[in-house]
């Protein structure tokens, strides 16, 4: 331990603590724009300069170490004009347009100029020359130029935590910037469309691309009913942009909201989830009694981030998928196959919207594989910082909204589809199913709970079903996916079922999610409410979910039935990465 006095206020801290976390542990509140703790501590924004005694040069807080006896001034006059004048250089590059920008309100930099009390820059302002907009306007991720302010956030997050480096430096002095690494175009590149990148742009240099006039049309449209789809992420996260209390950003009011901005049916993607289940569960235990599995496990498919990571990065282990679609693609070719017999109306009439925590979504419901004559199983993704906007355009203020039900029959779902936006929630509620499948009865509805613990590296269990040994492992984040196949390639890892989620901790944690101006990882305290969900919830086991039981009785049969096969399950080795831009 060492003691210094910041601000006058004597503080006791590690000694490989930094400034800033001397000055954080005190609830002293240096401002700073690139810092990412262990990812991005380059001091690249100079933002977070402070004075220390004795040092003629300005100190930056969040790589400087701290010393036994260091006095540090934080607000002091050359400190206070140092960080303005670096924060007005950094305006001078940036496009000031806030009132057109997606991340206006919720803007690092936006606030840090407002609390600093800048009106306007003095300098000169410099712009990159015809680089806005540069990526293609099909391609669900957009890189805008003119509001990077080279924090190197983005390199860092795709580099360390995503293992994917998509993102570098490009140019030199002042042209230099942040562009796709190896001078490649973003639609032929790696890029898994996590949406890592832009959960911890500090700006607007990436964001997602906008499909909400998509939907406003089809709101519009006389000739069309409109459908929603709503993921179990969404509900755990959505409430944070309106200050609402996590139990109290009920699915009864999202319901509310979306009929009242207009959708004529609103549904939870949770039984799409159910119905996944069903066919997953289903297809593990034919692959593992077949045999199938004594070489290599199965891969859950329900994140089309990490398939597009496996189809570019592992292309010969493609065939250890699960041939089931996701969720969101499963409702959608049952919507618009049997819920469209439901409602007595021709399947081109119907156009599906999902709100999803993820960009992935935007590109699977646009493959080739995800169709039928009638069109697109799923008409458009939204991510839930899109809904958030929606809700915003029409001044619908959820707190005040009286809750509504879930349309029938896809309206219903249970626990176990609650906790599919969780890290290890899809493994979780297959195993309750595939213990029911092997014994004929329910097991304890949390024993499979350990497979859920253990933050976002690597989870592993192993569970005895019935006399049978199932090796089982979850892993979230790409850098910690990246390991554990190269291990499996090498025969290092030996396992029955896998389970992957692109995002740490899961959709939780999903690309499109509502994004923390204080630099918050919010996916654990999502995730605990998701299972908090999963116990209140009348039914917990994916199987006991009365519409999914009446779905197959009146339309698919049973799992894996001809008819599933053609709706739910689909060809992993048909599309490319490229195929849906």
């Amino acid at each position: 331990m060492v003691t210094l006095t910041i601000n006058g206020k004597q503080i006791s801290v590690r000694d490989d603590a930094t400034i800033l976390e001397a000055a954080a542990s005190a609830h002293i509140h240096i401002p700073h724009l690139c810092y990412l703790k262990d990812i991005n501590e380059i001091a690249a924004c100079r933002v977070c300069c402070v004075e220390v005694e004795g040092v003629h040069a300005m100190v930056t807080a969040c790589n400087s170490p701290v010393r036994e006896g260091m006095v540090v001034h934080t607000h002091s006059p050359r400190a206070r004009e140092t960080r303005r004048i670096n924060v007005e250089l950094i305006l001078s590059q940036h496009d000031c347009h806030c009132a057109d920008c997606v991340r206006s309100g919720n803007c690092q930099l936006q606030q840090i100029a407002n609390d600093l009390g800048i009106i306007r820059s003095p300098f000169e302002v410099q712009l990159p020359k015809g680089l806005r907009g540069a990526f293609s306007t099909t391609f669900p991720l957009y890189r805008d130029y003119q509001k990077c302010i080279k924090c190197m956030r983005c390199i860092q997050v795709c580099d360390k935590i995503q293992s994917m480096h998509i993102w570098d430096i490009a140019g030199t002095g002042g042209r230099t910037t942040v562009d796709v690494s190896n001078n490649r175009v973003i639609k032929d590149s790696d890029c898994t469309l996590c949406g890592q990148c832009i959960t911890h742009c500090p700006t607007a240099g990436l964001r997602e691309r906008d499909d909400t006039q998509k939907v406003y049309q089809a709101l519009a449209d006389p000739d069309k009913i409109t459908l929603v789809q709503v993921a179990p992420a969404v509900r755990a996260a959505w409430g944070e942009a309106f200050g609402l209390q996590r139990k109290d950003a009920t699915m009864g009011r999202v319901c509310a909201a979306l009929h009242q901005l207009g959708f004529d049916h609103v549904y939870d993607t949770g039984f799409g989830a159910d119905l996944t289940i069903m066919e997953e569960a289903s297809e593990f235990l034919e692959r593992f009694t077949a045999g199938e599995l004594k070489t290599h496990p199965m891969f859950t498919s329900c994140c089309p981030g990490w398939v597009r990571f496996l189809k570019g990065q592992f292309p010969e282990l493609t065939g250890w998928l699960s041939t089931s679609k996701s969720p969101q693609q499963m409702f959608g070719a049952i919507a618009k196959t049997w819920l469209a017999e439901k409602l007595g109306v021709a399947p081109e009439k119907l156009f599906l919207v999902s709100i999803m925590p993820c960009l992935a979504k935007k590109a699977e419901c646009n493959l080739p594989t995800m169709r039928t004559a009638a069109g697109p199983d799923v008409d458009c993704a939204l991510t839930t910082r899109e809904f958030i906007r929606m809700l915003r355009a029409d001044n619908i203020e959820p707190e005040y909204l009286e809750e509504m039900s879930l349309d029938d029959p896809m309206g219903a779902h249970t626990g176990a589809a609650t906790i599919f936006g969780a890290t290890g929630g899809v493994m979780e509620a297959a195993l309750r199913t595939a213990y029911w499948k092997l014994t004929g009865e329910n097991p304890p509805p949390d024993q499979f709970a350990a497979i859920r613990t253990g933050g976002t590296g690597l989870r592993e269990a192993t569970y005895e079903i019935n006399g049978t040994r199932v090796r089982c492992a979850v892993v979230s984040g790409l850098a910690n996916t990246r390991r554990l196949m190269l291990d499996l390639k090498a025969g290092k890892a030996h396992y029955d079922f896998v389970e992957v989620m692109a995002c740490p901790g899961g959709c939780a944690g999903g690309g499109g999610q509502p994004i923390s101006i204080d630099d918050e990882e919010l996916y654990g305290v999502r995730g605990a409410r998701l299972h908090a969900l999963d116990k209140e919830a009348k039914l917990r086991f994916s199987h006991e979910n009365p519409q999914i039981q009446r779905l197959y009785r009146e339309y698919l049969e049973k799992p894996l039935s001809p008819l599933a096969e053609r709706l739910l399950h689909t060809d992993h080795f048909a599309w490319n990465v490229t195929d849906c831009f």
